[in-house]
């Protein structure tokens, strides 16, 4: 046993159960794993009992961060391989030469993609993404984030190299998408955790979004070089872009090399001197620091709670006792909720939508597009640790509610005055790419980034990449349906496609009302408790944790409200 461990184990013993509040609290949540609750409420007892011993972390002016900034952006840049494929594929089915090898053609000889190739194409990505990230994440916790990132992205190259030596067979090429969805599924998953495990808490929103950021990045870069390529009449129109792919991976790798591995993974296979360099790192502090010392001392804890309880099965993400269960369904409604928003409605048939409103060059439009949801995502990272998750998100419903509603009623009553056989309105076309633009900066800033953000922070790190896995599933099963039945919903409906998209962005406002809580400003631990002692989400914001707590703090008022419905929603916080 190591001296941090010990230090631990005598301080719990030694420390009164009795004179800790939120051990009643979690009592009454009715958690089924005792050993795992003495374990972490023996660790606030003594943070609270000798907070000399355990000291907070300092903050540290912005320019100190700069290292694990940049570090965190090089975990990111998982997100800029799934948006560079979200960009190009979107002008991949627009190509010529893409068209000839992979399509049918009519009986003049013009070639064609079907509705059913079409969406297979496009959408199959999504299905190897949901596999590769519930059975790929699991080499994160075998092997460490680390050298998980770098093997689930060797796989998204295997995928590349089968997609660019495709010429005719359009299955092979549909082959190669699914296996390279794999790669990115689990990149998708241990990025933002491990992001979410070497950030400072107070940086956390910020990094965690910068997956996002590198997304938009992606897909405006993919946008770009689409453009650049769409004069060709060969095959560089969509094998430049696929090899490019390369360059993307290799950066990712060599930058893995740089950056700290999770801390809480190496306290869990106890390379404690690592962590204590990787908490150092993160933190900018000394490796001796008596802060560092505390943090690992608190993972240590949890840790050890975690070996007591035994391995994690996949029954137990399905207790509702420990809160898992309501963690689980909130995180997979949000991941959900975020391609209901139609998003992907733009990204991925952005070229096919805007031709139809009468642009001349679809492809310069796809680039606007593009700069406004990067751009914007700069926006989203400062809002997201400025005013929290859960405003954001309810802003961002909000606004891109009225906006769906404008691009939808716009489409169906003025787009074609003298029907769909006529010319399309070129007023109308732009009032819809304006609108589009205000929905892509109301998106980027909130839906986009915040999703990532609150479900690499909400789950003990027990069940974390089970449920990481699962919720990032959700997320890649309605981009697939999305992706597939698009063809076929536009070709009956048009843009009254637009009100479904309005309707489930109204649901996600109720839904990010009464079930998504605030985590803004804690950490990982803090979370944990929050969720255990069944916090209200609408009084989230004003939890205060158990090491910050006054005497007259009443833990039981923050889960009940007897106050009418209209009042919780628009009274005073």
């Amino acid at each position: 046993m190591s001296e941090f461990e010990n230090q631990a184990d005598t301080a719990a013993e030694n420390t009164p159960v009795g004179d800790l509040s939120p051990v009643e609290s979690i009592s009454n949540s009715g958690m089924s794993t005792p050993s795992n609750k003495d374990d972490r409420d023996d660790v606030k007892e003594y943070v609270e009992e000798d907070p000399q011993i355990i000291a907070e972390i300092p903050k540290k002016p912005a320019s100190a961060y700069v290292t694990v900034s940049i570090m965190c952006v090089m975990i990111a840049f998982g997100g800029f391989v799934f948006g560079w494929d979200t960009g190009t594929i979107s002008g991949f089915v627009a190509q010529t030469d893409f068209l000839q090898r992979f399509g049918q053609h009519h009986s003049n000889g013009k070639h064609y993609l079907s509705k059913v190739r079409m969406g297979l194409i496009v959408s199959i990505f999504n299905i190897g993404c949901a596999v590769g990230g519930i059975i790929l994440s699991k080499l994160g916790d075998i092997y460490g984030r680390k050298i998980g990132l770098i093997t689930v992205v060797v796989i998204y190259v295997i995928g590349i190299i089968i997609q660019i030596a495709s010429v005719k067979a359009w299955y092979q090429y549909f082959i190669g998408r699914i296996i390279s969805g794999l790669g990115v599924g689990g990149i998708a998953v241990l990025s933002p955790m491990l992001i979410s495990e070497v950030s400072p808490k107070h940086l956390r929103g910020t990094l965690v979004s910068c997956y996002q950021l590198m997304i938009t990045a992606g897909i405006f870069l993919g946008y770009c070089t689409n453009y650049g390529t769409k004069n060709y009449s060969n095959s560089v129109q969509w094998r430049v872009p696929l090899g490019l792919c390369f360059a993307w991976a290799l950066f990712m790798i060599g930058g893995m090399t740089f950056v700290p591995e999770s801390p809480r993974f190496l306290v869990e296979v106890g390379r404690i001197d690592e962590a204590k360099r990787s908490v150092a790192m993160s933190n900018k502090v000394s490796v001796d620091d008596p802060a560092v010392l505390g943090e690992l001392e608190t993972l240590q804890a949890g840790v050890e709670a975690e070996k007591l309880a035994g391995n994690a099965s996949w029954g137990e993400i399905f207790q509702t006792k420990t809160k898992v269960l309501q963690r689980l369904i909130m995180g997979s409604m949000i991941q959900s909720l975020q391609q209901l928003t139609g998003d992907n409605y733009f990204f991925y048939y952005g070229t096919t939508v805007f031709t139809s409103v009468g642009m001349q060059d679809s492809f310069e439009t796809s680039i606007v597009l593009g700069i406004v949801n990067f751009a914007s995502t700069f926006v989203g990272i400062f809002l997201v640790e400025r005013y929290g998750r859960r405003t954001c998100l309810l802003w961002g419903a909000a606004t891109m509610t009225s906006c769906m509603v404008v691009f939808a009623s716009v489409g169906v009553t003025r787009l074609w005055p003298n029907g769909k056989d006529g010319e399309a309105s070129k007023g109308a076309g732009n009032c819809m790419i304006c609108f589009t633009c205000f929905y892509l900066f109301c998106f980027a800033t909130t839906w986009a980034p915040i999703p990532f953000v609150v479900n690499s922070e909400t789950f003990p790190l027990r069940v974390k990449s089970k449920c990481m896995s699962i919720t990032q599933g959700c997320n890649w099963l309605w981009g697939f349906l999305i992706g597939f039945f698009t063809p076929f919903i536009t070709g009956a409906i048009d843009f009254y496609y637009g009100y479904v998209f309005m309707g489930c962005l109204c649901f996600s406002y109720f839904y990010v009302f009464f079930f998504v809580p605030e985590t803004k400003g804690l950490t990982l631990e803090e979370v944990n408790t929050m969720w255990e002692e069944g916090v209200l989400p609408w009084k989230s914001a004003e939890w205060v944790p158990p090491s910050r707590r006054g005497e007259n703090y009443d833990v039981a008022e923050m889960a009940k409200d007897d106050k009418p419905l209209f009042k919780r929603m628009f009274g005073r916080k």
